[in-house]
């Protein structure tokens, strides 16, 4: 019993589209370059995938060379309608800047670490030497900001450290005519002066004739200033007791 004819619509199966997309793209490809060797002719292949990767095949050294060609027999074979010069040149210009982008947009994502399968081991070794031309470019950079912070520092510690020496010079050249203050607290705002503390704390006690308890060498020295020589019948002075 013969295989029945599949429709032809779009896979809802996410991933059953993708190994689809793989099995036939792959057999694509195949045929492709089957068909360039078999029958000598020239081949270009280009596949854009939902996502926007890109995969190709040329059978020449050059696809450029193969779209150029294309464009020529393809104007060539349209009678009724004949492009000018000036549009034919901006096409061209066109496909070449569109070549150009998604140039640069694959090298953008093997940079990234993205799409990299489709490279051959030549293709890896140059995309590895320009990440490490990239890092020593970023290393540099980084370095020489580092240096220029580190002077601006160094300006700025001298200027501090300078400013710092006229601030004491000028400070030792005010001091000696800078007045030496010195206040009591609670002295009426400076006005009046205190009289020492020894002087005020340390004052003569005055003496009571009437109090002859102990022994008081102060009544005793008015008593002989004054010449009393009264003594008791004991012979001492009536300080004693």
């Amino acid at each position: 019993m013969g295989r029945g004819r599949v429709e032809l619509k779009r896979i809802e199966n996410k991933i059953n589209r993708q190994v689809t997309f793989a099995k036939r793209r792959n057999g694509l490809l195949k045929k492709a370059y089957e068909l360039s060797v078999l029958c000598d002719a020239e081949v270009a292949l280009i596949v854009f995938s939902n996502r926007g990767r890109l995969f190709e095949f040329c059978s020449s050294s050059s696809m450029m060379k193969t779209l150029e060609r294309y464009q020529k027999c393809s104007y060539s074979a349209s009678e009724s309608v004949t492009p000018s010069k000036e549009t034919q040149n901006s096409y061209q210009e066109y496909l070449k800047l569109k070549l150009r982008v998604e140039h640069l947009q694959r090298s953008q994502r093997n940079l990234l670490g993205e799409d990299l399968e489709q490279l051959t081991t030549k293709e890896l070794q140059e995309l590895e030497h320009q990440l490490e031309m990239s890092l020593r470019q970023i290393r540099s950079t980084k370095t020489q900001l580092m240096l220029d912070q580190l002077c601006d520092l160094k300006r700025k510690e001298q200027m501090l450290q300078e400013a710092n020496r006229a601030f004491r010079k000028k400070l030792q050249e005010d001091g000696p005519e800078i007045p030496l203050q010195l206040s009591w607290p609670g002295g009426g705002g400076g006005s009046s002066t205190r009289q020492p503390q020894s002087e005020e704390f340390f004052q003569p006690l005055p003496c009571d004739p009437s109090l002859q308890i102990g022994f008081s060498p102060l009544c005793i020295d008015q008593q002989l200033n004054t010449g009393s020589s009264t003594h008791t019948a004991n012979g001492f002075f009536p300080g004693w007791m």
